[in-house]
């Protein structure tokens, strides 16, 4: 059985097969948070904002000592050449080209759960030389290669299939909205606002200062109310 060499396959351009798979490959992603000061509680209530975008790492080995060493040399640049292009910005597109990741029977090697292979752009290469032929010319080289996630909102919104009203979170309320507003926002409905007025302890939810952090909780059948505006 033939070994599957790790490939990356731009958008534009032909394949590029790796001379050695990488010994190992490193995925991470983080999201950020914000913290949302609310008086009288001990700590402040931490709320979502976005997530960032996934990042691979990995290690490509690059050889042509088997051209020579000597005479008939072969410089490795012509084959990290490949990899570095990448980077620079297609005249089509006006942007370097987004890529996937294929190794073996795997159609990607990030975002395993997602239901759409993602598609990754080279954030960054760097090249290090290590064996030169007696002319100075290159032989042996190893690029450290990062690459992010490059989704398109299609796709994202796709995969995520986000419901506005499904969860608890926080809003802060800014000048000229009512409690009608958010609730149309919210729940797609202004006379909706009753739920929102109970979660909040609301006496009077014609006077709620701008500013003002409202919990937004669940929209459910069951905090349905009667229609009224305020």
């Amino acid at each position: 059985m033939a070994l599957a060499k790790l490939t990356i396959n731009p958008e534009v351009g032909k394949p590029i097969k790796a001379m050695y798979n990488p010994e190992k490959y490193a995925i991470s992603k983080s999201v950020q948070y914000a913290e949302v000061a609310i008086p009288g509680l001990d700590a402040p209530v931490v709320q979502f904002v976005r997530g960032q975008a996934e990042k691979l790492t990995l290690e490509l080995f690059f050889d042509t000592t088997d051209f020579g060493m000597v005479e008939s040399v072969k410089d490795v640049r012509a084959e990290t050449a490949k990899v570095y292009r990448l980077l620079k910005i297609d005249p089509e597109t006006h942007a370097p080209p987004r890529v996937t990741i294929v190794w073996g029977d795997s159609d990607r090697i990030t975002s395993y759960d997602s239901p759409i292979p993602p598609l990754l752009v080279v954030e960054s290469v760097n090249q290090d030389f290590t064996l030169f032929s007696p002319r100075g010319i290159p032989l042996r080289a190893r690029l450290n290669i990062t690459f992010r996630e490059a989704w398109n909102v299609d796709d994202q919104l796709a995969a995520l299939r986000p419901h506005s009203a499904d969860r608890t979170k926080l809003r802060r309320l800014v000048r000229g909205e009512t409690l009608s507003h958010v609730a149309a926002a919210e729940y797609n409905d202004p006379g909706e606002w009753r739920p929102l007025a109970e979660a909040n302890g609301l006496d009077n939810p014609r006077l709620v200062a701008p500013g003002t952090t409202l919990v937004v909780p669940r929209h459910t059948p069951a905090l349905r109310s009667p229609r009224g505006t305020r």
